[in-house]
């Protein structure tokens, strides 16, 4: 250590440019005055240098960000230096906050930290504070940044998130030692769990927010100084979308309704395909593409009766649609175009240098400031495609003075060779009973031909739910919550699907519910699937012979917590059995994991311990590797000398249930009842071939839906869908994501065609 740079026993003193005192830390009173007597900025350098200087101390004032939001637009290239009034009031505010400037206090540990987040229109502010000795709340630090690009069109609940997200990733090394208690006026922390999806930037931020141990607290729970002052600092605009007052509620997620969308693109033709010296000897066409907030498209083209320019061509695009938009009239728009020089001048972001152009520049912002809010994007022309098209499109049609034309545009098939088209397998139809209506035919006649009901209710029920639905290969589908696609069938269909699925090949006589769930993970989709397998399966002859008579409400089982596959099995024995099989069995002997509800089952004609160590070792151990432990009843045949030589030999742990209640074994004894109920009803006939339907009522239970796990045995064991052969469709379904875009299943015939 050099003792020349070191001072002990002293009460305050200048550290790393700051003053650190007992009471706090402090900004040095030389930084305050040469910001203080700073004159207003004449020209960019000036500028820089007073961010520079409010830069070094941006972590004791609060929103920087929105306080130097004028300074932004003086930044920017290209853009003539002026320092307006917005400026000035900007300069004035930051001087009269230093003139009162915050202390800020240490963390103590132990103790939690409080984390004020609030997101603006155009910045986002963060305060880190915490309780000192006095129970006062006394600021740590301060956090503030503007949003940029894409983060404006946010909506208020995504910005929370991304000002909660900002907040941890900058103050990590204050966050990872404390506990923290986020306080704001909406929960990120619900919004971003709560999602059906993960995707994208609330996937991002869910796994970034995964590090942390955080607490919401509702910014209406918290009063103090702190907050007072960290609101007062962060205003709210009066045209903010966000609720400033929500009684009895909370504020969970705030929709914004979608602003309408303009695409405009301009084109020039010369008439024989040669460069003209004279510009009003080509032909101009405009063509302008509006998206209704409900996706709806109101296209327009326009051939101008002069020739000009590619970039008047471009102005004479937006003005037009300007115009357009303010008869409608819209008071929100979002203008998109792929002329770079036409958006960058209406931004202001270039100069308009060309005098040919200064009155269309005049005339489009005199247009744009009629709007109550627009904003101007420049996209690819592979996005502006259908503006493209209609531009070029006019521009192309030799059109008498004066006069409008109406062109139709449809879609046709390309004609193909008649050896093509036998080959071809028939195009999907919707087929019903005579005189009931298919309730696929209105969703695939507007999305294959754009036609809709006369009913204006139903055309606008119609439009709204046909979001959800694509044609592909002439099949509807229909896209479920977690993004993939399910096939929608007709009503007669679906009732020769349940029966396959409920009692074909492998049906296990499902309950209402775990029917509809098998169907979905098939990739099958009907409106009234739900309550349709519900009576199925109450109709279902079978069923009510077999069924157990419940004289009591049901009660949830206590779930049996496993660290991983195949540590922990239940077994237990089933029999003497009345009937014994052809064969000579009389007893099943049956296992089953804790973990997956993975089952397996044998027949046996007599119950020894030597024939319950081969089971053990034979079907779990050589088949899934040695197990921790095996829960059995008290029986016999499992307190024998072999096996007790088999549980040292792999070091498996033996717990037997209570001699007093010997069916307390929950696991085993549930899968026995299951296991019985299935052969039952397989073996309806002849009861003596029950040793032959074991494996398949065994394949059965291990591909249906189990409620403790909220899965099949077969998909937590393999990771996916098992592969399941009707014999009414001579089908295979499969549960794979292959075969149609974001699908579950691929539909293949016995001779491989799809």
């Amino acid at each position: 250590m050099n003792p020349l740079k070191c001072a002990f026993g002293v009460c305050s003193g200048k550290f790393l440019g700051f003053v650190v005192r007992s009471r706090g830390i402090e900004i040095d009173p030389v930084k305050i005055k040469a910001i203080l007597e700073m004159p207003p900025s004449k020209n960019l350098k000036e500028l820089k240098g007073l961010q520079g200087r409010l830069a070094y101390i941006r972590r004791f004032i609060s929103n920087l960000a929105g306080r130097c939001l004028p300074f932004s637009r003086l930044m920017k290239k290209g853009i003539p230096f002026e320092w307006d009034q917005s400026c000035q009031n900007a300069f004035d505010s930051i001087k009269a906050y230093l003139m009162k400037p915050p202390v800020l206090m240490s963390p103590t540990k132990g103790k939690p930290l409080l984390l004020y987040i609030v997101a603006l229109d155009c910045s986002l502010g963060a305060l880190l504070a915490q309780h000192n000795k006095q129970g006062k709340e006394q600021a740590l630090y301060y956090l503030s940044r503007t949003l940029v690009d894409a983060e404006l069109n946010y909506s208020p609940i995504e910005k929370t998130c991304l000002a909660l997200v900002f907040a941890l990733q900058k103050l990590r090394h204050y966050v990872l030692e404390h506990e923290v208690k986020s306080i704001s006026k909406a929960d990120p922390l619900k919004y971003i769990l709560s999602r059906p999806i993960l995707s994208g930037k609330i996937a991002k931020w869910a796994v970034i927010l995964q590090k942390f141990a955080i607490e919401y607290v509702s910014q209406k729970a918290v009063k103090g100084q702190a907050l007072a002052d960290f609101l007062v600092a962060h205003p709210i605009p009066d045209d903010s979308p966000l609720a400033t007052d929500l009684p009895d509620e909370e504020v969970m997620q705030v929709e914004v309704q979608k602003a309408w969308e303009m695409y405009f693109d301009g084109a020039t033709r010369s008439p024989n395909g040669q460069k003209q010296e004279d510009l009003k000897n080509n032909k101009s066409g405009i063509g302008v593409v509006f998206v209704t907030p409900n996706n709806a498209i109101i296209p327009h083209s326009f051939a101008l009766t002069e020739g000009c320019s590619n970039n008047e061509a471009e102005y004479e695009a937006v003005i037009a649609g300007l115009e357009l938009a303010l008869q409608i009239p819209i008071e929100e728009l979002l203008v998109y175009g792929d002329s770079e020089l036409v958006i960058k001048q209406l931004r202001g972001e270039y100069i308009v240098n060309k005098a040919s152009l200064a009155p269309y520049h005049e005339r489009a912002s005199q247009l744009l400031s009629q709007f109550k809010k627009v904003n101007i994007f420049h996209v690819k022309r592979r996005i502006n495609a259908q503006a493209d098209s209609l531009a070029c499109l006019a521009a192309s049609l030799s059109l008498p003075d004066r006069e409008t034309i109406t062109v139709t545009v449809g879609e046709r098939r390309v004609l193909r060779p008649l050896i093509e088209i036998s080959e071809v397998l028939p195009v999907f139809g919707a087929t019903t009973k005579e005189g009931e209506e298919d309730w696929r035919e209105p969703f695939i006649n507007y999305l294959q031909h754009g036609r809709l009901p006369e009913d204006k209710a139903k055309r606008a029920e119609i439009r709204h739910r046909a979001t959800k639905f694509i044609m592909w290969k002439d099949a509807l589908y229909k896209r479920s919550l977690d993004g993939m696609y399910m096939r929608c069938i007709a009503n007669e269909q679906a009732h020769e699907l349940m029966a396959e699925v409920h009692s074909g090949v492998c049906g296990a006589h499902q309950s209402g519910p775990k029917l509809h769930m098998q169907l979905k993970r098939l990739g099958y989709y009907w409106p009234t699937m739900i309550s349709d397998c519900i009576n199925y399966a109450k109709s279902c002859q079978v069923c009510q012979y077999h069924g157990n008579f419940i004289h009591q409400p049901p009660e949830p089982l206590h779930v049996t917590t496993c660290s991983w596959p195949f540590a922990a099995w239940g077994i237990d024995v089933i029999g003497p059995i009345k009937t014994s099989s052809s064969a000579g069995d009389k007893y099943i002997i049956a296992a089953t994991d804790y973990f997956s509800k993975w089952a397996e089952a044998i027949a046996l004609k007599e119950m020894k311990s030597g024939n319950v160590s081969d089971f053990i070792r034979t079907h779990i151990i050589y088949r899934f590797g040695v197990l921790d432990s095996i829960i059995t009843d008290n029986g016999q045949p499992f307190r024998s000398g072999p096996l007790y030589k088999l549980y040292s030999k792999y070091n498996i742990k033996i717990n037997h249930s209570s001699r007093y209640h010997a069916p307390a074994n929950g696991l085993a004894e549930a899968f026995n009842k299951t296991l019985r109920k299935i052969i039952k009803k397989m073996v309806e006939r002849n009861k003596r071939t029950w040793h032959e339907k074991l494996q398949e009522a065994l394949w059965a239970y291990r591909i249906s839906h189990r409620t403790p796990t909220q899965a099949t045995p077969y998909s937590l064991v393999f990771g996916g869908g098992s592969r399941i052969a009707t014999r009414s469709t001579n089908t295979f379904f499969k549960s794979s994501n292959t075969g149609i875009p974001n699908g579950r299943r691929k539909c293949k015939n016995k001779d491989g065609r799809a």
